[in-house]
């Protein structure tokens, strides 16, 4: 086995997205585009790294031998569907997602990143959202939790899966007929690797963080906190 071979089984499979693509085809990208852009338990998937090496591949002519047109407009059927389920699943929980105990899959915290983002951006985030890992599984949950306008959303949804789901595959497509890329298409399919994992470890990083033994100062803020409301006026 080469060293690029060697160092990309040596990742987690699931964030491997040739392993993915040679594994399940475009079948599988379809789904994995789908989980991502609404399901819960989709946030991890390699969503934009799966994408860029579709393109690549497609352009390479391993693995995938349909045309670029037809991946690519299968994919943004994918994740307009995907958002659309993650639409409707907000709507049908509404605020009760904001009240769901934390798991190792579910974080309030990515909950409230998509809030924030989506009160920033108003229906523009549904676009936008698209192009930001993990915000973009928790957007359109949050616009159904909001009750956004259906047709609004609509709207936005088509228009942001087409855009995603495509410019990130072209994107792929063209750079893989670059010389250079076609020639050290291994490097490079390790480095998209490496790419899908910083979002997940990041991600456990605060996880760590925000479950580690507090030190000196939180007491000290508590014990502020809970101090007679006369001893820090004015004598």
């Amino acid at each position: 086995m080469s060293t690029p071979q060697a160092l990309l089984a040596a990742g987690p499979s699931f964030l491997n997205p040739e392993w993915l693509i040679s594994t399940f085809g475009l079948i599988g990208i379809l789904a994995i585009v789908f989980a991502e852009s609404g399901l819960l338990i989709g946030f991890f998937l390699p969503g934009d790294s799966l994408l860029f090496t579709a393109g690549l591949l497609v352009a390479d002519g391993r693995y995938l031998h349909q045309p670029l047109w037809l991946v690519c407009l299968l994919v943004a059927v994918a994740a307009t569907a995907g958002d659309q389920v993650g639409y409707l699943f907000g709507k049908r929980v509404g605020p009760s997602l904001f009240r769901r105990p934390n798991s190792r899959l579910f974080k309030q915290q990515n909950v409230q990143r998509a809030n924030d983002f989506f009160a920033r951006y108003g229906a523009r985030s549904v676009v936008l959202a698209r192009f930001v890992p993990i915000v973009r599984t928790f957007t359109p949950i949050i616009a159904g939790v909001s009750r956004m306008h259906y047709r609004t959303f609509l709207i936005y949804n088509v228009l942001g899966g087409t855009l995603w789901g495509t410019g990130v595959t072209v994107l792929g497509y063209f750079l893989g007929q670059i010389a250079f890329v076609k020639s050290h298409i291994e490097f490079i399919l390790i480095g998209i690797v490496l790419v899908s994992v910083l979002p997940i470890g990041i991600q456990l990083l605060r996880s760590r963080r925000q479950s580690a033994p507090t030190g000196s100062h939180p007491p000290d803020r508590a014990q502020a906190a809970s101090a007679p409301k006369g001893t820090t006026g004015n004598d």
